[in-house]
């Protein structure tokens, strides 16, 4: 051995001299070294209280600066990696031969031959490089070329704020974070020492998977503090008994937030949903998890905590029915809550709710209520609800639309009542008075989002389709759509996108991104204001609303519950000028039926419906967000325009005037029947329209379970026409010319609807 070490020696010192007038030629050479590529840089996001909730990063990477670096950190990485670091010109030739001879003469390394300098040119400019002979004449040829450009300290700082220590930790801050879960200004000269000793090796010195190697080198690094009377023997040994080797990767106690459904959704939208970082995905990604940026939310911990408290009210059952809830700001649609399910859990549980589309129920009649107003209709307009009903279904003529008579079914009635019950045949008739495609297309604009948009890829979120049953929830759409859509009309008929970010600054402190948004008119500021009279009818116990247990202390408050057929999936969509949220309930996994479960105690027991418990969720929350804020109103919607109308579908509903009684000899027969209507088709007059109507003038029903004429209504009657009796003869009617159906294509908010004169008699074609 000692004879090898000789002859390497002899070898190295007949070959220096030409080793450094080689690496010493750059004088003579047109070469320049790069600048220094920026440093990766973690990405930081706050909530609205200015608190971190998440960090980016592809490589934990914390830059500092030298100055923040205590002096005794400094310290122990020179004594362990370069002692002469200060005193040298890049390359340090007596401790290359050095480092030769004591690895040459050990079982296993002992000396790194590398100056600071050289594994700054190694990280920095040769990277990727092939490991051969001219590797490391080039690494010492830009090493002196490095010290004559760059300031030592520079060269240093770079050096401590790029170096590897295993991990995922790229840096001393970083070191410091992942194995001590402190900051580097915290770090004693130990540990500084520990982390110093891991550079040489950080995979085989790994003291969370190489615990006794960590150790050992280690050992050989107090050592070297001793001998560089950094620390005394007797320091040292103690040191060697008493020291704890790290045992897992660990954080910064400021710092030790999870991943969210919130969080989650902030990354999607970063880097898929939005160009706030960027036109190309690329920019976007390098941005964020590189950029070192400052990412001001819409997040508010507050709501959030609320938000929590108020969906773990929902019993945990073995079926797995979950809650999830979005809240958005009324007027700007800042996501201000979200809770995505039972808990966020990291490649276990990551299925966002608050995000997902399910079948709506009766939820959806928000956008075809906006609809008809929009269209010209008023909430005191009149419209047949009596089920059962069977409707046409223009896709598919051969096979009517119909709503089975265990509906709940009402007379003739104004939309305010029909709204309150949430009367199925009533919506779905309507929906196709007002013109399917027009629901559709308002639905699209009023929920337009990230998340929900015209043309979006059906691997995203199936279209919304022009369906017959489009009233009773058939089409899908998520929690972020129902609150997107419910914000137009609370905020007055001005949508505004749900967004994530307020403002981004860069690494250097710069603002780069200001959230700025004017927002589009969907809807007429009076019709949104008497859809929002409208919807407060479902949560009011004189209109006997769906969910009228549920309205706010204080708070005006509108909104609507949605139950899909079998309960698989219930609702309550409500809001006030300050948030706007929905609430759904079901399995996550299917479309499980939410029928006779012990733990969903009362009413609920029997099938969750959206007056249960969503509205109750929706209520639990909302009362506290509101708590201490005095309540705000809208404006009463605008005077109605004109006497109320009968709404009616043509080609499923005929208009017909009576044009004399039986006993005058013109023509209709002792039957009384209309000349050429089915029978049963009999038109029969009723009470006058209800107190929200402007005139009280009889109005016409087709025939079905009637009360008899001065009695007080009978429900639930077998279906009688009406018979001639000994003094009084029966009507006779003739069809009146009336309007047509909206085009199929018509999306134009402002087409005519079918209406007319209540005076007028309409009967069942």
């Amino acid at each position: 051995m000692a004879a090898g070490a000789l002859l390497v020696t002899a070898v190295v010192v007949a070959v220096a001299p030409r080793l450094w007038e080689i690496a010493n030629a750059h004088e003579e050479l047109p070469i320049e070294l790069p600048p220094f590529e920026p440093l990766a840089q973690r990405s930081y996001a706050y909530d609205v209280d200015g608190a971190e909730i998440a960090a980016f990063q592809l490589e934990n990477s914390q830059p500092v600066t030298l100055a923040q670096i205590p002096a005794h950190v400094v310290q122990a990485f020179l004594s362990v990696e370069d002692k002469e670091f200060y005193r040298h010109d890049g390359v340090n030739v007596r401790s290359l031969f050095r480092a030769t001879l004591s690895n040459f003469a050990s079982e296993a390394p002992q000396q790194g031959a590398s100056t600071i300098t050289m594994q700054v040119v190694k990280n920095d400019f040769l990277a990727g490089l092939e490991r051969d002979g001219r590797y490391k004449l080039l690494q010492v040829h830009y090493a002196l070329m490095l010290e004559r450009e760059v300031p030592k300290d520079q060269i240093l700082e770079r050096y401590l704020n790029t170096v590897f220590f295993g991990n995922n930790a790229y840096g001393i801050q970083a070191a410091a974070e992942t194995y001590f879960g402190a900051t580097v200004e915290g770090l004693t000269l130990i540990q500084a020492a520990f982390l110093a000793g891991l550079v040489r090796s950080p995979s085989g010195y790994d003291p969370i998977a190489e615990a006794e190697r960590s150790r050992a080198r280690f050992q050989q690094v107090l050592d070297r503090l001793v001998e560089d009377q950094l620390i005394t023997a007797l320091d040292a040994e103690q040191q060697k008994a008493t020291f704890v080797i790290p045992e897992r990767v660990l954080t910064t106690p400021e710092r030790q937030y999870q991943r969210t459904y919130y969080t989650e959704a902030l990354r999607d939208y970063l880097l898929n949903r939005s160009t706030v970082l960027g036109p190309t995905f690329d920019e976007r990604y390098t941005a964020l998890y590189r950029g070192g940026l400052r990412i001001y939310t819409t997040f508010d911990p507050n709501l959030q905590g609320l938000a929590e408290a108020a969906t773990n009210q929902l019993p945990e059952v073995d079926q797995g029915f979950e809650a999830a809830l979005v809240s958005l700001d009324s007027a700007t649609g800042a996501v201000r809550a979200m809770v995505g399910g039972r808990g966020f859990q990291p490649n276990e549980n990551e299925n966002n709710m608050a995000l997902a589309p399910r079948q709506t129920g009766s939820s959806s009649k928000i956008f075809i209520l906006a609809t008809a107003l929009q269209a010209g209709a008023m909430a005191s307009d009149i419209i047949d609800g009596v089920a059962p009903c069977t409707l046409p279904n223009p896709r598919n003529p051969d096979e009517p639309f119909e709503i089975s008579g265990d509906a709940r079914s009402e007379q003739p009635s104004d939309l305010r009542v029909m709204t309150a019950h949430s009367i199925n045949c009533a919506y779905a008739r309507l929906s196709q008075v007002v013109g399917l495609d027009r629901v559709v297309d308002t639905t699209y604009r009023m929920a337009r989002s990230p998340y929900l948009y015209v043309g979006q890829p059906t691997s995203e979120h199936r279209p919304i389709e022009p369906f017959p049953s489009y009233a009773t929830g058939a089409n899908e759409m998520s929690p972020m759509d129902m609150a997107a859509g419910a914000q137009t009309i609370a905020n007055e008929g001005v949508h505004h996108e749900p967004y994530y970010v307020e403002a981004v600054d860069d690494a250097d402190g710069q603002r780069i991104y200001t959230h700025e948004s004017t927002g589009q008119q969907i809807l007429d500021r009076g019709v949104a204001l008497a859809t929002v009279d409208t919807l407060k009818a479902p949560l009011s116990s004189e209109d006997g609303g769906t969910a009228r247990q549920w309205g706010l202390e204080i708070w005006p408050a509108a909104g609507k519950t949605g139950t899909q057929q079998d309960n698989t999936n219930a609702w309550f969509v409500g809001f006030t000028r300050r948030l706007s949220t929905a609430v759904w309930i079901g399995d996550p996994d299917a479309y499980t039926p939410m029928t006779q479960v012990p733990e969903f105690a009362g009413r609920n027991a029997e099938g969750v419906q959206g007056g249960g418990y969503p509205a109750q969720i929706w209520n639990s929350f909302m009362n506290p967000a509101h708590a201490g804020l005095a309540p705000v109103d809208w404006e009463a919607p605008p005077p109605d325009f004109r006497a109320p109308m009968r709404l009616y579908l043509p080609g499923e509903e005929c208009l017909v005037r009576r044009v004399g009684s039986g006993d005058d000899g013109s023509g209709s027969g002792s039957s009384g029947q209309p000349g050429g209507f089915a029978s049963g088709a009999v038109p029969t007059t009723v009470a006058p329209p209800p107190p929200e109507s402007a005139v009280a003038v009889p109005t016409t029903v087709a025939a079905g379970p009637q009360p008899a004429p001065n009695q007080p209504n009978q429900p639930n009657q077998p279906n009688q026409p009406n018979r001639p009796t000994a003094t009084t003869a029966a009507p006779r009617y003739e069809r009146v010319e009336g309007g047509t159906t909206v085009p199929a294509n018509v999306i134009d908010p402002r087409w005519p609807i079918p209406t007319t004169p209540l005076s007028n008699t309409v009967v069942s074609c």
